[in-house]
């Protein structure tokens, strides 16, 4: 079957006769093809086919010939090699199509239509925003395949000297390096530019706030329904409030104690878990069982298919008026800084380090793909235990010299 939609244009000029008006046979030439010419003495041509920029910015494909010897001084496994030895060469290269595309012009034309497909909606916000507000002012008029690692870091080195934090800057890198990789699978670059490029860690680190095992106590105090028990779930579980919001009833297995974590709701969808160690079962203590039966009783009769927090119409609660119009205002009455949803978790993954927990269980528990990421960002100094471990490792040591002390000095020598 010929692929009507390819025109070759011959390249004579290096051996071998082709015809303007042939066609590319896909099945035929996709390897390429060696063919014997000539009556008196005959030779070797082979044929294979590449594509090239033209002048306008487009995409042409040529068909190459090249008689590389006679039939009487090669044999043919040799010009078999040589013809795949072409093939592999073009094989190789990664051509690149609409080289005169922005940046800009590819991200709105190729990588947003796309990117769905891949990412999560929420993600797709968050790289768009970065896009929009960062990236393209800087290099969104550049041809895309003139950015280069240089440019991304002046970029990058351009935002740090304007104040932006160190968590900003990471992310907008990540942004880069999403939309290029795109381009790569794509074959608009040969590689991505943004690989590989570091930022160090900010010389000061912003305090994370969390709440004190009292701190909570009194906030919970004052939380009407259903906040109160949306956020006894976050402090008593270490679940993401996206994954609270998408509970459902048949989640929750009251007989073996246990809650599945099996969806999260985001930018007013369902979606999977944000990550695969993100979906799991997580053990219910007694006390959250007596919360979400409590709160069940207040809500009537539920279907297994029921979320365990919604509306009167049975959609999702709202995250941000959960917040805006309890949460936040009972921070205040408590006279106590506000804290975000996110806090619950630090929370609970502090108070699981404070009695005694390991990082793999609290890893575990709180759906982290790797360990750094619960070390580095879930586990805070508590005052109470920093004392308790400073006075066990003083007990140790003093317990140890006063021994060595009233031990008698067998040489009868003074130390």
């Amino acid at each position: 079957m010929l692929d009507a939609g390819i025109t070759i244009f011959p390249d004579a000029a290096r051996g071998g006769r082709v015809s303007r008006k042939e066609r590319m046979t896909r099945p035929r030439y996709q390897n390429g093809s060696l063919v014997v010419r000539g009556k008196k003495r005959k030779r070797y041509v082979i044929r294979w086919r590449e594509d090239v920029a033209k002048p306008d910015g487009t995409i042409g494909r040529i068909q190459r010939a090249e008689t590389i010897g006679f039939v009487s001084q090669m044999k043919r496994h040799e010009a078999l090699e040589i013809l795949q030895t072409r093939v592999g060469s073009v094989g190789q290269q990664r051509h690149q199509p609409n080289v005169t595309m922005t940046l800009a012009e590819f991200v709105r034309a190729e990588w947003k239509p796309n990117a769905g497909l891949a990412l999560k909606k929420s993600s797709v916000r968050i790289y768009s925003f970065q896009l929009e507000r960062h990236i393209f002012p800087a290099l969104g008029s550049v041809p895309l395949r003139g950015i280069d690692r240089t440019q991304i870091e002046i970029c990058l080195s351009d935002l740090k000297r304007k104040g932006h934090a160190t968590s900003t800057l990471r992310n907008i890198r990540a942004t880069f390096s999403t939309v290029l990789r795109y381009a790569v699978e794509r074959g608009f670059l040969a590689k991505n530019p943004a690989h590989g490029i570091r930022i160090r860690e900010a010389d000061t680190r912003k305090e994370r706030r969390f709440y004190s095992s009292m701190e909570m106590r009194r906030l919970l105090a004052v939380l009407a329904e259903p906040c109160r028990s949306v956020v006894a779930v976050a402090v008593l579980t270490g679940m993401r409030i996206g994954e609270i919001l998408a509970l459902r009833w048949k989640r929750i297995d009251t007989l073996r104690g246990t809650i599945e974590v099996a969806e999260n709701y985001s930018c007013g969808e369902f979606v999977t878990p944000k990550t695969k160690s993100s979906r799991r079962v997580i053990p219910m203590s007694s006390a959250l069982a007596v919360v979400l039966e409590k709160h069940r009783g207040e809500g009537g009769a539920c279907s297994p298919e029921a979320l365990v927090f919604r509306t009167f119409k049975g959609t999702p609660l709202s995250a941000k008026n959960l917040y805006n119009r309890e949460l936040a205002p009972a921070c205040d009455r408590i006279e106590q800084p506000r804290v975000s949803w996110h806090s619950f978790r630090h929370t609970h993954a502090t108070l699981l380090g404070d009695t005694g927990g390991s990082l793999k269980t609290a890893q575990a528990l709180l759906g982290h793909s790797d360990l750094e990421t619960t070390l580095n960002t879930y586990t805070h100094a508590v005052p109470d235990s920093q004392r308790t471990a400073v006075e066990r490792v003083a007990g140790v040591l003093f317990s140890d010299v006063l021994n060595s002390a009233s031990e008698p000095n067998p040489g009868g020598h003074v130390n």
